[in-house]
């Protein structure tokens, strides 16, 4: 069968189940019919081959096992189902809630962001509406007060004109969309912060809520009530896991079928512990995140250039709790099986096997980790959510919480803790056996498939926030470090006398010459020629080159001389008369 039909076929299946439940006044959501079906499939009772194609016969067989299933309204195991349901389905952690937050704020924020960045204006209504819509955008976007609220409207106005006058709109508006879009952000972090800090001197912060206040309130409240719930649930837990345990050992058909039933509750029991832990873990981070939001907040009040904001949300989940737990076992039943049995909480159970460790020299394969020698123990992810995984499979699905400093067994990347030292021994001579028997018996009751945490062996029920966080499923354990250390040379000061001499000789020649010298003097003379003399130093200024200029060039031409001789080649008279002619012209002429 091809992929797309089967899609299909499985679809029909889901809907003919919704459509049957809905007639008998039972609706139920696609999510948990389809857990529902799958769950079916792969119960060895059931008989389905999932190599096989589906009969008409199987597909009808299969609708009326899922009908009957949801329909049992008295089955604890029903109700443990649709608790991992509803969780998987409607519980965010932390982070991905205010990321989901931040995301919803821009997509309301975008239109309001697009009319300012794409406007136009060029009057000064205009530009007045432009304005008005920048305050409107600083006040959603910080969340304090309501942008309908005059007087909010008024303050928000007055913080905004202290760093953005209306005169440098029309700058505003000449920029880029991604420079107004930046410069909006900014703008909204600074008038927020000027309110803040109005209100923290009681100046104004009108309509802002006293959030750490409320928050101070709340989160006490809350981490309040989950610890009477988890405390409740525990209590429970330890109750069941007694009776189970005497009951095991019984072979009665009434003790083995009010065994299961107990089984079962055992495990909406645990699941529903384990849920309230994952939100008490988160509400205890949401208070230290408060608690140091706080500190900055009073820290960088006097700085406007910073923003404050302590957005922490509390998530709460619909609880499938205590409902067939009344009806199943009424507080009578309870404590006539209670009888003459001891109820050990889990703290007491780890205290009395804390003493008892695994040797790893009598293992010559196998890896155990303890905590004195691995140092990041407490991280590591335990299998099975931290039960014991060889008494689940002996005691045919009793969950008791596994120990630690007993010893975690590292098997083909996997860790594995036990509730005793024999356990521990057991489980290691042949690890996959038990691991095959735990896989099968999650197969008859699916919700252990969750609750134990066995999605890589059965990923089709992989929820969907195990896909989400499966780099938190790669700790490996760190027991080997880099280190160095360093000996001084000489740690206590030095105490050798460098002027002791063991030579007696030695001794008795430097006395003599100590004694010789008591009678030496010392004498300086001084004649005439040296008497007031010293050294003299002088300093001399060495020549430079210099040079000047005049302000203009210039030049002069004198007269080119024009003398002329005449008669010189004599003549008729006996007597040469020579005549002299200077026609040189004056040099004031030039």
């Amino acid at each position: 069968m091809a992929h797309s039909q089967a899609e299909n076929v499985i679809k029909n299946i889901i809907r003919e189940i919704g459509q049957e439940c809905a007639m008998r006044g039972q609706t139920v959501s696609e999510t948990l019919v389809a857990f529902m079906v799958k769950a079916v499939v792969l119960d060895p009772r059931n008989e389905f081959n999932v190599d096989r194609t589906l009969t008409k016969a199987d597909v009808q067989k299969l609708i009326k096992l899922c009908v009957d299933r949801l329909l049992d309204t008295r089955n604890p195991s029903l109700d443990t189902i649709k608790m991992q349901v509803y969780f998987d389905m409607n519980y965010t952690n932390r982070v991905e809630l205010i990321n989901e937050q931040h995301r919803v704020l821009e997509s309301r924020l975008s239109p309001v962001s697009r009319e300012i960045t794409d406007n136009r204006a060029r009057t000064r209504d205009e530009l007045e509406s432009v304005y008005r819509k920048i305050v409107s955008y600083v006040l959603l976007r910080s969340g304090l007060g309501s942008p309908t609220d005059v007087k909010v409207i008024r303050e928000a106005t007055a913080a905004l004109q202290s760093v953005f006058p209306q005169t440098e709109l029309a700058a505003f508006l000449s920029l880029g969309k991604k420079e107004k879009e930046r410069q909006l952000k900014e703008l909204t972090m600074i008038v927020t912060g000027i309110r803040l800090f109005n209100k923290d001197c009681g100046k104004g912060g009108e309509g802002i809520d006293d959030l750490p206040a409320i928050l101070n309130e709340a989160i006490p409240a809350a981490t309040h009530h989950i610890d009477i719930e988890l405390h409740s649930s525990q209590q429970l837990a330890h109750r069941y896991t007694a009776m189970v345990e005497i009951m095991h050992k019984s072979q009665n058909a009434e003790m083995e079928l009010r065994l299961t039933m107990l089984k079962e509750v055992l495990y909406n029991v645990r699941q529903h512990e384990a849920f309230l832990c994952v939100i008490l873990s988160d509400v205890i981070t949401c208070a230290q995140e408060v608690e140091m939001m706080q500190k900055q907040f009073e820290a960088q009040m006097e700085h406007l250039k910073n923003v404050v904001r302590a957005k922490t949300a509390v998530p709460t989940s619909q609880v499938y709790f205590l409902g067939t737990h009344s009806l199943i076992f009424p507080e009578d039943v309870m404590e006539s099986l209670l009888e003459d049995i001891t109820v050990k909480s889990d703290e007491e159970r780890l205290k009395e096997t804390a003493d008892c460790k695994v040797n790893p020299s009598d293992f010559k394969k196998e890896e155990w980790l303890f905590p004195e020698t691995t140092a990041n123990f407490n991280q590591l992810l335990i299998q099975y959510h931290g039960f014991c995984a060889y008494t689940f499979a002996v005691k045919d699905g009793l969950l008791l919480p596994g120990n630690p400093s007993i010893g975690v067994l590292k098997h083909k990347e996997k860790y594995y803790a036990f509730t005793s030292k024999e356990a521990a021994y057991a489980f290691a001579k042949n690890p996959e056996k038990y691991i095959k028997m735990t896989a099968e018996k999650a197969k008859e009751c699916a919700e252990l498939i969750q609750l134990l945490e066995l999605h890589q062996q059965f990923e089709s029920l992989a929820p969907y926030s195990q896909l989400r966080s499966t780099d938190k499923r790669m700790m490996k354990p760190i027991t080997k470090c880099d280190s160095s250390t360093q000996t001084d040379t000489h740690i206590l000061p030095p105490t050798i006398v460098k002027d002791y001499e063991w030579n007696e000789w030695e001794l008795r020649r430097k006395a003599i010459k100590l004694a010789n010298l008591r009678q030496k003097l010392t004498h300086s003379v001084q004649t005439n020629l040296s008497h007031m003399r010293r050294d003299n130093s002088s300093q001399v200024y060495p020549p430079k080159d210099s040079s000047t200029q005049t302000k203009r060039e210039n030049c002069s031409n004198v007269p080119r001389p024009q003398i002329f001789l005449a008669g010189l080649r004599g003549g008729t008279p006996p007597t040469t008369r020579m005549t002299k002619v200077n026609l040189t012209r004056a040099v004031d002429e030039t």
